[in-house]
């Protein structure tokens, strides 16, 4: 039997206080944004830095969930987040189960279109022209159908599906289950773990749809979360800063720092809470098309 001698203990120690030192130092800008969120704005204009606020206030919150501007940005980006992520996950797994079928004509030639995909990026013109041609321009479509599917999700996915015996899909088809009926009742039911997994990557690239919105979008009231985001973190002496600024503080003493800090939180803590809900399956998920049993 082995045992741990001091020096053994002595080097865990330290490898654990360095640990613990590292995500301290990486969690307390986010500490930071919260409690200035939280400070009340007399508190925040009298002090050079806030640690730990004397007294903690919603003011900058209430403030930010009764303006129009902000609510219709939290809006556009729920929708993208839900809808997108609804619409990427069955196009994605649709697609992956139809390529995992060795029956499908012209497999190989789907596939190797795909690779490419993964392989090479054709830039910023052709998309916009694309969206242009659809007439998708300041649509909420134009942030969700240009990014439906990944093709290097599609692969992964598809080498899950691989790994689904062909036993099941013969007894559902004697049983008189369609295509459809089988991808639906029994291959996405096996995999949740995918699902899962990719569900969260969809999710956190939609929330954060920022540079498409810039592309696509100039209707004020399609514009996502992030896009009102950056133009209260840039600077107060720009234009199109100074108009949302004035906009969020201007009939009441919030300093804007602290609607800033409030909007940092606001569009950073869905993400947060959604992967506790997902962390069962998200574990056995991210492994998916890693191995084929």
């Amino acid at each position: 039997m082995n045992q741990r001698t001091t020096a053994d203990k002595w080097f865990e120690g330290s490898i654990l206080t360095a640990l613990i030192l590292v995500a301290l130092v990486m969690l307390f800008p986010f500490y930071y944004i919260t409690a200035v969120s939280f400070t009340s704005p007399i508190e925040y204009l009298q002090k050079t830095i806030v640690i730990f606020p004397e007294k903690w206030t919603l003011d900058s919150y209430r403030y930010l969930f009764s303006n129009n501007v902000f609510i219709q940005a939290a809006g556009v980006s729920t929708f993208l987040a839900t809808v997108g992520t609804a619409l990427s996950l069955i196009i994605t797994s649709a697609g992956a189960y139809a390529l995992s079928r060795k029956r499908l004509q012209g497999r190989r030639v789907l596939l190797i279109l795909i690779l490419m995909t993964t392989l090479f990026n054709p830039g910023i013109i052709p998309p916009y022209l694309v969206v242009r041609d659809l007439h998708l321009i300041n649509t909420i479509w134009a942030l969700i159908l240009p990014v439906l599917t990944s093709g290097w999700y599609v692969i992964l996915m598809k080498g899950f599906f691989d790994s689904i015996p062909d036993e099941l899909e013969e007894a559902a088809k004697i049983d008189g289950a369609t295509d459809m009926g089988v991808w639906f009742r029994i291959i996405l039911p096996l995999s949740l773990p995918s699902l899962a997994a990719f569900g969260l990557f969809y999710a956190v690239a939609y929330w954060n749809t920022f540079f498409s919105a810039v592309l696509y979008i100039t209707k004020p009231d399609l514009r996502p979360l992030q896009i009102v985001l950056q133009q209260l973190l840039i600077d107060s002496s720009s234009s199109s800063s100074g108009e949302i600024a004035n906009s969020m503080a201007g009939e009441i003493a919030i300093p804007t720092d602290t609607l800033k800090m409030a909007a940092v939180v606001i569009a950073t803590v869905p993400i947060l809470l959604v992967y506790p809900l997902l962390q069962k399956h998200f574990a056995k998920g991210v492994m998916v098309g890693s191995i084929k049993g």
